[in-house]
Order: C-alpha cells, then structure tokens, then sequence
C-alpha cells in the first residue's frame, strides 16, 4: 500500500517503461474484478486527431452552463498531472489519487503474473477513473477523451450516449497506419451500435472509412458541412464569432474565447452532440446553456496568449494539422509582427514536414530538447530547418527567458510544439512572467 502521493505517481510514471500495448484484454479483465464501474455511468466518447480536448471543454462548460455535474478524463495533462480525472473541470485531490491507486495496484500486480502482462501508465489511469467516477464521486455523465487511435483504446470500454471524432490526420502513423484510410479505421473503432457520431473529418478517404463503420453499427452519421455547417464566422481579438446552421435550424452569433477557426468546429461537434443528448436523454439543455459555455471554455496551452506586454503565446501544435492550423492564426493575426518560435517535438513525429510549416511563418526560430524518453535533440531538429534565422537554444528555460527578455513591442514570441513540453513550459513562463512584472 502506497501512503503518500508522491510514491503513488512514481508507481504511475513508472508504468511508463511497458510503453503502448494496444489491446482491451487487460482493461476488461480489470473492470471484471472490480464490478464493471464503466457500465455504471452515462458517457460521451471523443475521439480524433486534434481538438479532443478543447471539444471536451466545450461539452463540459455547455453541461456544466446547465446545471449538471460533469467528470472528464484527458490526456496528457498541462499543469498538473490530478487534471486527467477532473469534475467540473477541477482536478481530483491528491488523496483521492493515492486511495485510486492503492485499489488499482494490487489487480496491476495479479495482472502481472498472467498471460496478459502488467497494464501500461494509461490502462491504469483509465481504470482509477472508471472506479473514481462508479463509486467515489458519481456525477451525471463523464466525457472520455480518447488516448490513442480509438478501437484498441483503453477508453473503448464504454457504452456512451454520443461518439464525437473531431479530424483525421497522420499522426502516431507508426501504430495507426501511414494512411488516412488505416488510421480512420482505427478512429472510427469507437463508433457504437446505434450510437449518434458527430464528426468534423474532412479528407473525403477518411470520411468513407467513417461512413462504412457508421453504417455496419447502425449509428446515425452527422458531418460537418453536410449534416450541420458553420456560418458567419468572424474572428476576434480575443476569440470567434460564429453561427451554426443544423437542417432549419439557425444558432446565431455564438462567443468562443478559445482563438483559431479551427475551435469553430471543435465547438460546434459539442454543440450537435448537446442537442442529440437533449433531444435522446434526460438532460435539459437551453440556448442559453450553450451560448455561455461556448464563451467561458477554456483549455490551456491552446493558442493561449501568457502575456500581452511582451506579446508570448503558448500553443501545443503537436503534429502536422496542429502546427497548420497555428501557422494559419499566426498569418491572419501577427502578419505585421516579427515572430519568433521557439519549437520542441517528439523524435517519432513527421518532423520535416512540421517545421517546414513552421520555417514558412517564423522571422526566427529556436529548437530545444526537453527532459522526456521520446524527446527529439535539438541538433536534430535544427538540421531539418531551411530557415536562414535558425538556432539551438540550449537549456530550454534559460533560453525561454532569455527571448523574452528580448522582445521588442513589434515582437511575438511563441512557444509551441510538444504538449509534454508544453506542460513544462507554461508553468516555467507564468512564473517568470509574474516574477519579472510583466502584465498577464
């Protein structure tokens, strides 16, 4: 038994070393031996390549907007690791934590000694939610945010009232497949029977894949720019305006403050799924509910703006779509400033393409490494760059402090790739930021 928190995250962390085992044979036979927690809760499951989390942002603070109790389980975590179970987007204590892991650690070491093997860092994450959310704090439903893929996901041990799969793009292609056919299927492996899917996927390949599983489970299919469209959308200083159009129906003039064009769609994907719950359920869901949790959804590390005094922006542009859609915002909003990126990445990412991206935007760019078994070495990345203001930076902290103390008023400086670099980085530059009265 584990009598701190501290020893209850190494055990975690320490899971680590089993890496990715796909597969659900070890999370149904924990669920077995402790009762089946994931049928005892009303679930929505989100799956795709980017803007899980900021969709289930939007799903939370709507629900939440109406007066329902709502837990989430994401991944990774930005501030702090409690954060991947939370309710009402308030991570779980730390003693809750340490009493998840001391029922889950005797079943990981039975686990261990069969045919199965020990379950990896995020079986058991998802297992110590499933029993959080069944028999610790019960709420109304729980928004599952998919880790990897979808149909060998540990999360795909549920039954949810809705599937959203937000887009489809090359990413984790070394386990997911090097098309946009291979890894659609395995998104579209949470698709349900007779569960509504509401999905944002574009490639018209992927979107076949989607259909064909759609139809084989005979769930109720609705698509962006089919089914539902995205209207009068005008950005603004500090977020999106935009309307939705679903059959005669016309949602007007809704606030996000969330900034990109594509957290339009990452919005509206939880704004069908509300309804189809409003409609199916036993939830009452009002206009007004989505159009105040639409405004007060907030994810960090999403194109999130630290300071305005110097000009420092914090994005987890993670993979080719992620760094497209950054690209996209830093053209339409800072054309006439001198941007510096500042970029990190994993080694197993399509990394030529991703900063080629990022070349074609940056007056200057520095790559770091970061302390993390997968990380790319900066050297490596910085071979790759074609840019002519290209550079290592070193320690990445000091680096960081070092650019913004450079920052003139015409200057951005953004910070972007890895999201586990992210969640180092962002408490790092809040803390500097604040020591050194910069205004927030």
């Amino acid at each position: 038994m584990f009598t701190t928190y501290s020893e209850a995250l190494d055990w975690i962390h320490g899971r680590l070393r089993l890496g990715i085992k796909p597969g659900l044979s070890r999370m149904e036979w924990m669920m077995e031996k402790l009762g089946h927690p994931e049928r005892k809760m009303k679930t929505v499951h989100i799956g795709g390549t980017n803007g899980k989390g900021s969709t289930v942002t939007y799903l939370r603070c709507i629900l939440e907007a109406a007066g329902y109790s709502v837990g989430t389980f994401t991944s990774p975590y930005i501030e702090q690791f409690n954060e991947r179970i939370s309710v009402n987007g308030k991570p779980i204590t730390d003693e809750e934590i340490l009493e998840l892991t001391n029922v889950i650690r005797p079943l990981a070491d039975e686990l261990e000694n069969t045919e199965l093997g020990g379950p990896t860092e995020f079986e058991v994450i998802t297992a110590m939610s499933f029993y959080y959310f069944a028999n610790v704090n019960q709420v109304d439903i729980v928004l599952y945010e998919v880790g990897l893929g979808g149909r060998f996901d540990s999360t795909n041990i549920i039954q949810p009232i809705a599937s959203i799969i937000t887009n489809i793009g090359l990413d984790h292609t070394n386990i997911l497949g090097h098309s946009y056919e291979e890894i659609a299927f395995e998104k579209a492996g949470i698709i349900k029977e007779g569960t509504p899917v509401f999905t944002a996927v574009k490639n018209k390949n992927a979107l076949k894949v989607i259909e064909e599983q759609a139809g084989k489970n005979h769930a109720a299919l609705y698509k962006l720019n089919q089914e539902f469209s995205i209207s009068s959308h005008s950005p603004q200083a500090s977020g999106e305006l935009f309307s939705i159009k679903s059959g005669n129906q016309l949602i007007e003039q809704l606030e996000i403050s969330m900034i990109g064009k594509h957290q339009t769609e990452n919005a509206t994907l939880a704004v069908m799924a509300v309804q189809s719950i409003n409609e199916h359920e036993e939830f009452t869901i009002s206009e007004d509910a989505i159009r105040s949790g639409l405004k007060k959804a907030y994810w960090p590390g999403r194109f999130e703006i630290l300071s305005h005094q110097p000009l420092v922006i914090i994005d987890g542009a993670h993979n080719d779509e992620g760094i497209s859609a950054l690209v996209n915002e830093l053209s339409n909003r800072y054309s006439n400033y001198s941007i510096h990126i500042v970029f990190a990445a994993l080694k197993d990412k399509k990394l030529d393409q991703m900063i080629a991206q990022l070349d074609s935007v940056a007056d200057e760019i520095s790559f770091v490494s970061f302390d993390f078994p997968r990380a790319a070495e900066a050297s490596d990345l910085y071979s790759l760059s074609h840019s002519k203001y290209k550079r290592i930076g070193g320690n990445w902290d000091k680096h960081l402090a070092n650019c913004i103390q450079n920052l003139k008023p015409e200057n951005v400086l953004v910070v972007t790739g890895s999201l586990y670099f992210i969640s180092e980085a962002k408490p790092y530059l809040c803390e500097f930021l604040k020591n050194n009265t910069i205004s927030l």
